[in-house]
């Protein structure tokens, strides 16, 4: 089974696209969610890019913001890529299905947004 839950803060606000197919344009949500951990003493963190498609997607784009917290759980993958110095680097992506907000109304960045139920499921 290839199912990864992670929890971290969104590093920006989440970019919306639409994709063509066979029944239609869908919505798609992408964004990065930063987790942090320990690793010898100090402080590092992983960065995953994820995405959330339909209406998981629309309410990612109203209500997720710069640092809100999130847990996402979905299907992993990984991808190598050459960056622009030249090196070669690895993303892992993460196609999620199920996304919780972890931020309560008064945890937010104080905007006027309202979180549904805090579950876009």
């Amino acid at each position: 089974m290839n199912k990864l839950t992670i929890i971290g803060n969104l590093t920006a606000d989440p970019q919306e696209r639409w994709v063509d197919t066979a029944s239609g344009q869908i919505q798609v949500a992408t964004f990065t969610i930063a987790v942090n951990s320990k690793k010898a003493g100090k402080k590092v963190a992983q960065f995953f890019r994820t995405s959330v498609w339909g209406k998981t997607a629309d309410n990612a784009i109203k209500y997720l913001h710069k640092g809100n917290k999130v847990a996402a759980t979905g299907l992993v993958s990984a991808t190598a890529y050459i960056d622009n110095s030249g090196e070669a680097r690895a993303s892992l992506e993460i196609s999620s299905a199920e996304i919780e907000y972890l931020n309560t109304r008064n945890d937010s960045d104080g905007s006027d947004s309202q979180f549904d139920d805090g579950n876009t499921q």
